[in-house]
């Protein structure tokens, strides 16, 4: 009879339920950003490799990885970028031999172009397709600010692998030492230890910050773009 009972139980069931096993729901963090990130941070700054951290990881391929550095390194602000360090370069008469005026401008304006690009090829392409790692930001888009800023900020030093493992962010760091090192072979006024230190320091710390932007993109847009309670679409005006 209890058998019979159990029978009956199962065939009133949807059918749609009997053939699924129980079990947890899939992880979402809390306040978790449902649609693909902007490209751009501010409608400039380039964001092709952030993603939203939803708690599943998907690894890429070394195609992927190769497209998400040509985007980064070949997109125009990176030109408005490295115009703004030659810039503090034409005050500071860094690389004296370039000399100044529009000739030495333009020089610095080449080689501060050279040090973003290459950095970012090794950063986000070379070093992750060897080492294995994921040179994704992953945002986070929950907790604190004051979290959130540090979790950000020190995603230079934090990265996943291809299995999706955290840990120490070994393309940041060599990668842009390599491109530091390169940099020695068009930069001649520059090639001491301490120049070195404060190129790699400066590399990195512009990676630093951008993901902080990136972190709270979402955030601002919301609060600057804010029409019942959801982002206007990107052809609407505010």
């Amino acid at each position: 009879m209890e058998a019979q009972n159990k029978s009956l139980d199962a065939s009133q069931q949807p059918a749609g339920q009997s053939a699924q096993a129980p079990g947890p729901p899939p992880p979402v963090q809390p306040g978790q950003e449902e649609e693909p990130p902007d490209k751009r941070v501010f409608g400039v700054l380039p964001n092709y490799r952030t993603a939203n951290d939803t708690g599943v990881y998907t690894p890429i391929s070394t195609k992927q990885k190769f497209i998400i550095a040509s985007k980064d390194s070949f997109d125009y602000p990176l030109v408005v970028l490295a115009g703004a360090i030659a810039g503090v370069g034409q005050l500071t008469n860094s690389n004296p031999s370039f000399g100044q005026g529009l000739a030495g401008y333009g020089r610095r304006l080449g080689t501060g172009y050279a040090d973003q690009a290459i950095g970012n090829m090794m950063t986000e392409a070379i070093f992750p397709t060897l080492l294995h790692e994921d040179p994704r930001y992953f945002r986070r888009g929950y907790g604190s600010t004051r979290s959130r800023a540090w979790y950000a900020a020190t995603r230079v030093f934090v990265n996943r692998d291809d299995q999706g493992k955290w840990r120490f962010n070994y393309s940041e760091v060599l990668g842009n030492a390599t491109a530091v090192a390169i940099s020695n072979a068009y930069e001649p006024d520059n090639r001491n230890a301490v120049d070195n230190a404060e190129k790699l320091a400066e590399q990195t710390g512009i990676d630093s910050v951008s993901q902080v932007l990136k972190e709270f993109w979402p955030d601002i847009k919301r609060r600057l773009f804010k029409r019942n309670g959801e982002p206007p679409d990107a052809g609407s005006p505010p």
